[in-house]
């Protein structure tokens, strides 16, 4: 066995035979069982009639293009506004969670847990009804306490996971607390950062559809009046099965975009390993040489 295969398997017990058959059949069972369900679904579908004619002519209308593209235009509104709005307060939040005044800490706090304990969807109708708001505003309100609230512990939570040598010694140097923050932690812990802030934006994504609750005429606000007209045989599952790869894709559009700016981030020159000379041979006194044994 050579060096490299002995370094690659040092962690790791390479299975044997009888392990790849076994690992081999549980392959061949997963596809057959997932194979199986797919095709159960599929003879439903046909089964209850979802790929008749008239369940999906609604989708040859100009009328019902143009109500789709405008419900995922509010849709994608909605989400850009919040979006900004849900980092710009996470932002605020975090540093004061992360002050040194007690009263601040105690503040940030406070509104950090209230609004992370309170459901979507309750703030949204709080604001919706109680405060008399227009649907947009409110449902961007909603979601940008609740994002917001999470993004702050977030960002917290990554400052404080980079060593605290690295702080330490930045303050050792004669930097603010501002400068330590700005130059030294927060750049080490936005790679740290980045999935779970993509994560939690696509949560925001997602919870735009509760917009329909309060007649915002969002993506599935207009899917909703598509699949609920009685001319089209009240075609729910065509309109499920257009609208839901749609989410998906934008949700992955949004994963997509995290790893380019993390592959970004690499590339930077701010980022971008420096390359250090090989340690030489050189003189240890400034008069010659290394110090020698006296010749008797």
């Amino acid at each position: 066995m050579t060096a490299n295969t002995i370094e690659s398997t040092a962690l790791y017990d390479v299975p044997g035979p009888k392990t790849r058959q076994r690992h081999r059949m549980y392959g061949i069972v997963s596809t057959v069982l997932i194979l199986a369900l797919i095709g159960w679904m599929l003879y439903l579908l046909f089964d209850t009639e979802q790929f008749t004619y008239t369940k999906w002519m609604p989708f040859e209308y100009k009328g019902i293009h143009e109500l789709l593209l405008r419900g995922l235009g509010n849709t994608l509104k909605a989400f850009a506004i919040a979006a900004v709005l849900s980092l710009a307060l996470g932002t605020v939040l975090a540093t004061g969670r992360l002050s040194e005044h007690r009263p601040v800490r105690w503040i940030s706090t406070l509104v950090v847990e209230f609004f992370r304990a309170m459901p979507v969807l309750v703030m949204i109708f709080f604001i919706f009804v109680a405060l008399k708001v227009q649907p947009l505003p409110a449902l961007v309100a909603g979601l940008t306490f609740y994002n917001g609230s999470v993004l702050a512990e977030v960002f917290r939570s990554g400052v404080n996971s980079v060593e605290r040598g690295q702080g330490e010694a930045a303050f050792a140097l004669g930097m603010r607390k501002t400068q330590v923050m700005s130059y030294v932690l927060v750049p080490q812990a936005a790679r740290a950062m980045l999935p779970a802030i993509i994560s939690q934006l696509v949560v925001a994504l997602k919870d735009t559809s509760l917009g329909y609750l309060i007649t915002y005429e969002e993506f599935l606000h207009a899917g909703k009046l598509i699949a609920s007209n009685l001319d089209y045989d009240l075609p729910f599952i065509p309109v499920v099965m257009v609208i839901s790869p749609i989410y998906i894709g934008m949700c992955m559009l949004l994963s997509w975009f995290a790893q380019w700016v993390s592959r970004w981030e690499r590339r930077s020159p701010k980022t971008e390993a420096v390359e250090v000379a090989p340690a030489e041979p050189g003189t240890l006194l400034p008069g010659g040489g290394p110090p020698t044994a006296p010749r008797l």
